[in-house]
């Protein structure tokens, strides 16, 4: 967004070009991200707009509440509203630091509470499925089966994110050590293990991948049909398919992220070793997106409470 919509005042439109340049260049943060902070912030400076407010110091409490009401109203999901009023908060701090506001209306904004759903993920067997029939439709030496294997693999072998997968270059994977070098999130490089399933899914891809190839396709590690990196979207496709053909929960590529890092937990790792697999900043963040199976808990418990029930 490099030029303000002119549906927003003018008055907003310079803090909102200031406020793209930091989420780009100062936080670091992706494309996606950005467009989707750009999204919410446009849609409340266009509410305010019709609201009469043109500057920045006019935004108050009560306006807040109003576009936060449009947004229920709307029919928009409680976490959609919650997810608006963090990008708004994000702005106006923003705008606040910057002194463009005199203080920040947004510290008082209340958004609806999300309730805690645990995430759908795969069990031991099922993940074991998934991979199967992934290697099975592979028999046939087809580049795009053999490119769809090895997706599954290593986005349930290292529990990377999807956008990882897609940035990874040829020169990322250290074949001898069975390591990835991948760019998360704020641009942070973290060096991520695989197994030999994934190697060997890994190396029937790459004895393929020249099929794929056109005059101009970048070195990508996975290639779309056309040459050209593949794309997050198209590797959402893939394991939706994928999940479904094996007869398992459907997923998308998060629900394989977080298989892994449950099943790592469940072989005994700790929450920093996960953290550092996931590439999380804060373990607060690990703990909260992974949860203990009750098999481990009641193992736990059996192993570490004095009034257990034990034979």
């Amino acid at each position: 967004m490099s030029v303000p919509p002119p549906e927003i005042a003018p008055g907003f439109q310079e803090a909102l070009a200031g406020f793209e340049s930091h989420l780009r260049f100062e936080r670091n943060r992706s494309t996606h991200t950005v467009r989707a902070y750009l999204s919410d912030v446009v849609s409340f400076l266009t509410f305010a707009t019709q609201q009469g407010c043109g500057q920045l110091d006019q935004i108050d409490l009560a306006l807040l509440r109003e576009w936060l009401g449009e947004q229920h109203r709307a029919g928009h999901s409680r976490s959609t509203i919650a997810r608006r009023a963090a990008s708004l908060r994000a702005f106006t701090a923003w705008c606040e630091r910057r002194s463009l506001i005199s203080s920040d209306p947004s510290q008082r904004l209340k958004s609806p509470r999300v309730p805690h759903r645990l995430p759908v993920i795969l069990d031991h067997v099922e993940a074991t499925r998934l991979m199967d029939v992934a290697a099975e439709q592979a028999n046939d030496q087809d580049p795009v089966a053999a490119r769809d294997r090895a997706i599954v693999e290593v986005l349930y072998g290292t529990g990377m994110r999807v956008s990882e997968l897609c940035l990874l270059d040829l020169t990322d994977i250290a074949w001898e050590s069975r390591t990835m070098r991948v760019l998360g999130k704020g641009r942070k490089e973290r060096v991520v293990p695989y197994g030999i399933p994934a190697e060997r899914a890994l190396s029937a891809w790459m004895s393929l991948r020249t099929e794929l190839l056109s005059a101009n396709s970048p070195a990508a590690v996975f290639l779309g049909v056309r040459g050209q990196r593949l794309d997050p979207r198209t590797a959402r496709s893939i394991v939706g398919r994928l999940t479904h053909d094996a007869g398992v929960p459907k997923l998308a590529p998060h629900g394989l992220r977080h298989s892994a890092a449950t099943h790592v937990l469940e072989g005994g790792a700790d929450l920093r070793a996960v953290q550092e697999l996931l590439g999380h900043a804060s373990l607060a963040t690990t703990q909260q997106y992974t949860h203990v199976s009750v098999e481990r808990l009641r193992s736990a418990f059996d192993q570490a409470h004095p009034r257990a029930a034990r034979d």
